[in-house]
């Protein structure tokens, strides 16, 4: 895969962890909280899980971990 591609996966990758866990928080807290389901959020959890492993392969372990943890750390502020 060249370089350009591979950004390309990396960047779509991240936009859906973004979104996988923007999801279970709005489950979580949003104004459905108390009627979301441990279920959903689980799913959201394991789509994160699955880009993880997929970013691996792409940038390697370490690279992968740093990426989920800034794409989960900085989708909110923490309040």
């Amino acid at each position: 895969m060249s370089e350009p591609e591979c950004r390309s996966e990396v960047a779509r990758l991240m936009r859906q962890i973004s979104e996988a866990n923007e999801a279970a928080y709005q489950a979580l807290y949003g104004l459905a909280q108390g009627a979301a389901q441990h279920a959903f959020i689980t799913a959201r959890m394991d789509r994160v899980g699955e880009c993880h492993e997929q970013l691996v392969e792409l940038v390697g372990e370490h690279e992968a971990a740093l990426l989920v943890c800034r794409a989960l750390d900085g989708d909110r502020a923490v309040s």
